[in-house]
């Protein structure tokens, strides 16, 4: 068994290669078997891409880290605590220095909504941001779950006022990231959550628990007005972040790709869930994730902001994510997962599954917005 708070690289690393020579010299066949599959030691070797990592710092430790350990960065903007014009400022300045390795979403602000300007106001940015380099724009939950009219009714993203944005977006081909309603744990009572980071976030944050807020839209709610979006947009290039706020059932995130052909999905803040329902039943993830596999993107969700001073603390968690995500995914080693009950079995995806999960799915981010 593995635990992830003590990983320890070079025994573990030593101990798979003896494993692994043993193997050989024992049963040939079994040797030639693993050669289809990667071990934790091919983990620094791999080129990877994490397509949900906010950097908003421009401290050069955290590009330097991954490029040290082959990662490409996808860094989206997000209308959220720090100024839209500051995210796109510090993002175009890392894309110039790190042209071929970083990469980011920008985005537009809500706080106009409701006036004649708005559709207008929202182009002119989307613009400005892809002019910065940008790969596409990013959608936050804030719409569905902040943003209100003047009368005091939640704004959805399948508004009317939202289809010109929308259309402009699918008709220049501008690739949009979703992050669209919440874990539906959000929408539980706490002793029904399925994620104890998920119940202490709640318990100590009972404002943002949903289930104390009936007069709130509801969880069917939010991906009731997601689906209508795509509905309505069907051309739009659209990743689902958070693995499309259906985490809770890998079947769930099945019908919704099935249903549109353009969706795909990111893994980012969600792997607790996946591994959640890998308990149960690791066949059913494992499949879901080789039929998609061309439709699956790695990401952490991890922020680094402006005021992150320890950057030792701050990269060693990054890095421990990584790590333990690559575990996961790409072996089938034992791990004690934090925040869940009972051990987790890795899904031991194959290599070329591997590749595009972790990678080549996030090519096209890459060759666009160059400046």
């Amino acid at each position: 068994m593995i635990r992830i708070e003590r990983l320890n690289e070079r025994s573990f690393f030593l101990t798979a290669i003896l494993i692994v020579c043993v193997s050989c010299i024992v049963i040939v066949t079994s040797c030639q078997e693993k050669s289809d599959y990667y071990t934790f030691g091919d983990f620094g070797k791999v080129p990877k891409t994490d397509v949900h990592l906010h950097i908003n710092s421009l401290d050069p430790g955290y590009m330097e880290l991954a490029s040290r350990y082959n990662f490409r960065v996808v860094s989206p903007n997000v209308d959220s605590r720090i100024s839209i014009d500051e995210q796109l400022s510090t993002a175009s300045a890392i894309r110039k220095a790190w042209p071929d390795q970083f990469a980011f979403f920008g985005t537009f602000s809500v706080d106009s909504f409701g006036t004649a300007g708005f559709v207008d106001n929202t182009m002119v940015r989307i613009n400005q941001c892809m002019k910065a380099g940008a790969s596409g724009i990013k959608i936050w939950k804030n719409i569905g779950m902040v943003l209100r009219t003047q009368e005091g009714s939640y704004v959805m993203v399948d508004d009317p006022a939202f289809d010109p944005i929308f259309r402009y977006l699918e008709e220049n081909k501008i690739p949009v990231m979703g992050h669209l309603g919440e874990p539906r744990n959000c929408w539980l009572p706490l002793e029904e959550m399925t994620d104890s980071s998920n119940f202490r976030y709640y318990r100590a944050n009972p404002q943002y628990h949903m289930y104390l807020h009936p007069e709130a839209p509801s969880y069917e709610d939010q991906i009731n007005a997601r689906d209508n979006l795509l509905k309505k947009h069907q051309g739009l290039d659209f990743t689902g972040a958070h693995l499309a706020s259906l985490e809770w059932s890998v079947d769930e995130v099945s019908k919704r790709l099935d249903m549109f052909p353009v969706l795909k999905v990111d893994l980012s803040a969600r792997m607790a869930h996946l591994q959640s329902q890998s308990i149960t039943d690791r066949e059913r993830v494992r499949n879901f994730m080789i039929k998609y596999q061309d439709r699956i993107l790695y990401g952490t969700d991890v922020t680094i902001l402006p005021q992150d001073t320890d950057y030792t603390a701050k990269s060693q968690m990054l890095l421990e994510r990584w790590r333990a995500n690559w575990i996961y995914l790409a072996t089938d080693s034992t791990l004690k997962v934090k925040n869940l009950p009972g051990e987790v079995k890795g899904l031991q995806l194959p290599k070329k599954v591997i590749d595009k999960i972790f990678n080549k799915n996030a090519d096209r981010f890459f060759s666009n917005g160059k400046q």
